[in-house]
């Protein structure tokens, strides 16, 4: 049979529910899914074998050369390994064969038909000679192996499996195994007491539970694995602790000195959405819209995983030290079901200096680059690149660099409450987009413009007029690029091209003059 047929019929019943329970017993370790799977796989084939020698006991192949007693048992490799019993014997009455003998057999488990006849002592015949090699013919049919069947199947069965588990009142699941409530080890105030100070003494984390099950002494004689599954299901029930390993590992931190950029989103990384109407967007808007690459934006992942990623900063992430979780380059930083942060080690790519990191995965952003950003002088615009490191839960974050040079830079001045922009010369030592690109002398001012756009409420068009008045100043066609006017509206309010762009092409107040220019025409 083959593995996707025999894999479809799967279906987990209660013998199954008592083979897993048994093996969690006899073992005293929690067992993952696969695992689990690989046992009732491998169960369920060795009973098909079983059945299989018990069906064919006492069993012989049929050959036409041979004779046959009644009541004899006979299998039919020819007919898909039936089995019969011989009920009657007579002569054959056909001289144009000779001497030979027809037997009568009937075929068990329903075969249609029931009762059939073949030659027997007919040594001529042709199934004589190809069944006369001189060995014993197979009629084991159980070839599949357990790893055939998951390849065929693997999602499907663990699926099936997964359910039922859950559905055991019994049965509990932490990070990934299982095993049953009544037999894990008890965990008291004490022992998660021990563990919020070795977190502690630890600057909040990470440690893995088996560096914190080493800190307190250990939880008594019971094998490790039991020791830190029981404490796992503790710790996760515990508010005090959170669980911050990537996919197949399990760490621990304390919320309390987890970075506030990393329990709250930050008010400027909060986008709220806009609705338009995408059917405005052009394909020349929609190329550039790809081309940011905003971790906002409607842009599929890729199929292939990229190694890389680039991206150019804008002024929410460049200070408050983070990197957007783009469409590329999601698949390079680590992913985890069980919780919504995980920690990483990031690595500056210029001088390998590892910082420790936060990926927040539901607000799509890295938190953790401040002081290499600060390090190196990196204005808005810079372009960051990440990719992936030889080592797991390391990623390595770099940039372009050169020989700084003293250049002319948007700088963005705060004036009475109000953001204008002027061009003065700084020394920049890093690759950048020069449509993006932004200083600003002033942090606390622009902070404080941020925050009054968000109480003012005011609307996004009402922030493209005021920024294209003064950006258009600084060229004397009074025009301001599509990508320069998505990298100042995000100094006052977090929002992706999408909307921006759609904003300019229904908008009266906006003129495009080409090659994503715009300029403003109320005057």
């Amino acid at each position: 049979m083959p593995a996707h047929q025999w894999a479809r019929s799967f279906a987990v019943t209660d013998d199954d529910i008592d083979l897993i329970m048994g093996a969690l017993l006899e073992k005293e370790t929690p067992l993952d899914t696969e695992a689990i799977v690989r046992i009732l796989i491998q169960n369920r084939l060795a009973q098909e074998t079983a059945a299989l020698q018990e069906k064919f006991k006492d069993v012989v192949p049929y050959n036409p050369a041979h004779s046959y007693s009644i009541g004899q048992k006979l299998v039919f490799p020819a007919l898909a390994y039936a089995v019969g019993r011989v009920v009657e014997q007579r002569p054959g009455n056909n001289p144009a064969y000779g001497s030979y003998s027809v037997i009568t057999v009937e075929f068990e488990d329903d075969s249609e038909p029931r009762y059939r006849q073949f030659a027997a002592n007919y040594a001529d015949h042709i199934l004589s000679k190809a069944s006369n090699n001189g060995g014993e013919t197979s009629y084991n049919t159980v070839t599949l192996s357990v790893d055939e069947i998951l390849d065929a199947e693997r999602t499907r069965i663990v699926k099936l499996v997964e359910e039922r588990l859950r559905s055991h009142e019994d049965l509990v699941s932490v990070a990934g195994l299982w095993f049953p409530r009544s037999l894990m080890l008890e965990i008291h105030e004490g022992h998660l007491n021990l563990a919020e100070a070795a977190l502690d003494l630890a600057d909040g984390g990470p440690l893995s539970t088996e560096q914190i099950i080493e800190a307190i002494g250990g939880l008594g004689q019971s094998p490790l694995a039991l020791q830190v599954f029981s404490l796992n299901y503790a710790l996760k029930g515990d508010d005090r602790f959170d669980e911050v390993g990537s996919m197949g590992t399990v760490l621990w931190y304390l919320k309390r000195l987890e970075p506030s950029e990393v329990r709250t989103v930050p008010a400027m990384l909060k986008y709220q959405p806009i609705e338009y109407d995408q059917a405005l967007l052009t394909p020349e808007m929609t190329a550039l819209e790809q081309e940011i690459g905003d971790e906002w934006s409607p842009i599929v992942e890729p199929e292939q995983f990229p190694g890389e990623a680039s991206i150019s900063l804008i002024y929410p992430h460049r200070r408050l030290g983070t990197l957007p979780l783009t469409a590329h380059m999601r698949s390079i930083f680590p992913t985890a079901r069980r919780t919504s942060r995980i920690w990483v080690t990031l690595i500056d790519g210029q001088d390998g200096t590892e910082y420790p990191g936060w990926v927040v995965w539901q607000d799509r952003y890295v938190f953790g680059l401040g002081q290499l950003y600060r390090k190196h002088k990196l204005p808005v615009g810079a372009t960051i690149t990440v990719r992936t490191s030889e080592e797991p839960g390391k990623i390595v974050v770099d940039f372009h660099a050169h020989r700084p040079r003293t250049e002319y830079v948007r700088l963005i001045v705060p004036k009475n409450g109000q953001i204008t922009f002027d061009e003065e010369k700084r020394a920049i030592g890093a690759e950048y987009d020069d449509l993006m690109i932004l200083g600003a002398d002033d942090l606390k001012a622009v902070d404080a413009l941020f925050e009054a756009t968000q109480q003012s409420r005011r609307g996004l068009i009402s922030i493209l007029i005021m920024l294209m008045k003064e950006l258009g100043k600084m060229s004397p066609q009074k025009t301001v690029h599509a990508k320069t006017l998505y990298s100042a509206v995000n100094v006052l309010r977090r929002c992706p091209p999408g909307p921006i762009f759609a904003a300019l092409a229904s908008s009266p107040e906006f003129e495009h003059v080409g090659n994503n220019y715009w300029r403003l025409i109320l005057d």
